[in-house]
């Protein structure tokens, strides 16, 4: 069978990839036709676009609307040309769910994989999965009861993260291998983990280095993302000593005392890494204040909001370093507070870690396919 997958950004492409793989499993005549990044071309297929060129948020879409929106007409066009037996959707709700109609409409089956965040803003987005998505599979608990409440049937085998941590955990750096591979010193690591998007890293490494320029006992090491240019860490980092090690964000994050993290899914990956971490956000100021009246959670870090409490700081938007820099002196000298957090760890681990996640839904996939 054809299947024609959309990820809009890194975490999509690392899911896709291992989905790609699992598919393989239960369809070995599998063809695929993509839209994402250097992981999920590894698995074979055809790249028709980098999510490099495709990862605009909020007003950053807007101010990019024309490619925005040439991106997406050029994704129908290859939809309609190559003919798949499905589109599988990976989160990207802002260009996956014009996606989703147009293949629906189209005849073509739709399958949601990694739900967009519709319960935390644009909950009217729900009206459109429940009109355009065959089947919705979700990888957080708590999204269960929440797609009920409005009679979607949903898919929940666990999370995907699972099999990722899993098989890192199997291969993964000791702290001596990870300082002597990457000729670090031996001071102990802040990682400073800033997203994988030009505009997150633009706005949210400054604040990060700001925050951190005064911990002299440590060395601050940047998780490179590859879709992000060297020359532009260059040009943030400027004359601070301050490493930037790409490929390696699994054995950085668990080889450092402490991580300060942007929001998203690296949040939970830090997490089930076993590393204390803060969590930071900020966007321009007239998305955040939109955002302010439209997003309706308690928490927007993925471990509070599986976890249901506070259990990691989230920093929000203004006089980021004070904020961070004392944070980051807590996580350092209070061994308590540090404790308290890796237990909850323990608790998320326990709540999400499933084996074999991305085989059973891949398995699942194949089997509606072929009915």
């Amino acid at each position: 069978m054809k299947y024609y997958i959309i990820a809009g950004e890194a975490s999509g492409d690392l899911h896709g990839s291992n989905l790609m793989k699992s598919i393989k499993k239960y369809d070995p005549g599998a063809e695929f036709r993509f839209m994402g990044g250097d992981l999920m071309n590894a698995q074979g297929g055809t790249l028709a676009r980098h999510f490099r060129d495709m990862a605009f948020m909020g007003l950053d879409a807007v101010m990019h609307l024309k490619l925005v929106l040439k991106n997406l007409k050029n994704c129908k066009i290859d939809i309609k040309s190559w003919g798949p037996d499905v589109v599988i959707l990976i989160d990207f709700a802002g260009f996956n769910l014009p996606v989703a109609k147009y293949a629906h409409d189209n005849g073509i089956r739709t399958f949601y994989y990694i739900s967009p965040k519709v319960w935390a803003w644009k909950e009217s987005r729900v009206k459109k999965i429940k009109k355009y998505v065959d089947k919705l599979f979700v990888i957080f608990p708590f999204e269960i009861e929440y797609f009920r409440k409005f009679n979607i049937e949903v898919e929940y085998f666990g999370n995907p993260l699972s099999d990722v941590i899993n098989e890192f955990d199997k291969q993964k750096d000791d702290l001596s291998t990870f300082i002597k591979k990457n000729e670090l010193n031996t001071k102990p690591i802040i990682a400073l983990v800033a997203g994988s998007r030009i505009a997150e890293v633009k706005r949210l490494l400054p604040e990060m280095i700001a925050a951190t320029k005064d911990k002299i006992d440590f060395q601050l090491v940047v998780a490179g993302a590859p879709s992000i240019p060297q020359e532009l860490y260059k040009k943030i980092i400027r004359e601070n000593d301050i490493r930037v090690v790409y490929g390696q964000t699994y054995n950085l994050i668990s080889n450092s005392r402490i991580a300060i993290v942007t929001s998203g899914t690296a949040t939970l990956e830090t997490a089930l890494l076993k590393t204390p971490e803060v969590v930071v956000f900020k966007t321009n100021f007239i998305t955040f204040c939109i955002g302010k009246l439209l997003v309706d959670i308690k928490f927007f870090s993925l471990v509070n909001l599986i976890l249901g409490h506070l259990v990691v700081k989230e920093l929000l938007q203004f006089n980021l370093p004070q904020k961070i820099n004392n944070e980051v002196d807590k996580l350092i000298n209070d061994d308590v507070y540090r404790s308290k957090m890796l237990e909850e760890f323990n608790v998320l681990e326990q709540m999400i870690m499933h084996k074999g996640v991305s085989d059973r839904i891949a398995q699942k996939m194949v089997s509606l396919l072929e009915k």
